[in-house]
């Protein structure tokens, strides 16, 4: 059999791209782990807000909202989001940047509001004196992430979509118009491959025969702590406007918390470093006077950037039935509804669907490299 389009990676960018994909094309998705979203995926602390990421990003974000919030009726009957609400704090030296924030993004239609010391001090109880000023994000969400990344993968498989696990694949030869593909113990056949390999894509791309786009994969450090006392269940998602933590609840009490680091890391099974940790819960002290009792978990995962950290989504110039899916960093669940939807429009010529006006596929177009 040859297959229309096979993907190569189970997690949220592979997933939702079969899942947006015409159901009558032959789909196969090809993933290296045992299970799906082993890697980023299943590892992230999403949230939906739309100034995380930049101005470049939130177009992709917004766009992705109503698609969370109202999924089409054949993906779910609920919504994947939950209200959060964020909060960028910085201290007295931060407000001329955070009002220049503010502005830019009221300008592109996020609904944001100016915080003075009071209002921040009321949404962050036992806020230290240094933080005095705040942009909150009234639509920020949290993204039932796993959910969502299953009602992909079921989705994608009602539509004919076969998806192999530990099928890393080893080869890739392009001839005639169409892809060999030998992956585990397979030999597979596609008009069109897609990498949506996360932090191996451009491994993937020399297994093509292509240049690579100089992907560069970074570790990410979250840790739960139990705190004294327990974490309000209504405060929002807490962001240091010079981007050096983030923190938001969990459920009974807990709190996840990140230094928001990013250290250079070999596509792999990372694991939370223990002075990454220690710093998150330096950083937290310096906001908060909490007591942290215990870290009762920590976990690391991968954030894959292209060089100019936007995602590079669209037909290679060298190979045309070679497919960009790649790169989407940190912010690759905020915005998978929407950049499926182009990336099957792109894969299938057809016009952009509505929900994508504002949305500019030449930012994200690997023909910029």
């Amino acid at each position: 059999m040859i297959y229309d389009v096979a993907i190569i990676g189970a997690g949220m960018a592979g997933a939702s791209l079969a899942a947006a994909l015409d159901p009558r094309l032959h789909v196969l998705i090809l993933e290296a782990e045992d299970q799906p979203g082993y890697h980023a995926t299943g590892r992230s602390a999403a949230f939906w807000d739309e100034c995380y990421g930049g101005p470049l990003i939130q177009p992709l974000t917004s766009a992705s909202g109503p698609m969370l919030a109202r999924p089409d009726p054949a993906l779910s009957d609920r919504s994947f989001l939950s209200p959060r609400g964020s909060l960028y704090i910085g201290r007295d030296s931060d407000a001329v940047g955070l009002e220049a924030f503010h502005s830019k993004f009221s300008a592109q239609g996020v609904r944001l509001d100016w915080y003075d010391r009071a209002a921040v001090a009321a949404r962050i109880p036992g806020l230290n004196q240094d933080w005095t000023c705040g942009v909150f994000g009234r639509d920020c969400s949290d993204i039932d992430v796993a959910g969502l990344h299953q009602a992909y993968l079921r989705r994608a498989r009602t539509s004919g979509t076969y998806i192999a696990t530990t099928a890393r694949v080893a080869a890739l030869d392009f001839s005639r118009g169409q892809w060999t593909i030998t992956a585990g113990t397979q030999r597979l056949a596609a008009r069109l491959l897609v990498n949506a390999a996360g932090a191996w894509a451009d491994s993937v791309a020399e297994l093509a025969g292509l240049a690579p786009i100089r992907h560069t994969a970074y570790r990410r450090t979250i840790a739960q702590v139990r705190t004294a006392p327990p974490v309000p269940a209504t405060l929002p998602l807490v962001i240091d406007c010079n981007g050096s933590f983030y923190f938001k609840p969990e459920t009974g009490g807990k709190l996840w918390l990140s230094p928001h680091d990013e250290s250079e890391a070999v596509p792999g099974d990372v694991a939370a470093d223990e002075l990454d940790v220690a710093l998150a819960l330096d950083r937290l002290s310096s906001v908060v006077d909490w007591q942290v009792e215990a870290v009762e978990r920590r976990w690391a995962g991968l954030r894959t950037f292209a060089p100019d950290r936007l995602p590079v989504y669209g037909r290679d110039p060298g190979n045309p039935s070679f497919f960009w899916c790649t790169g989407q960093g940190g912010f690759g669940i905020q915005t998978a509804p929407a950049a499926a939807q182009l990336c099957a429009g792109l894969i299938e010529d057809r016009q952009p669907e509505a929900s994508l006006r504002g949305v500019n596929p030449a930012h994200y177009a690997p023909t910029r490299f």
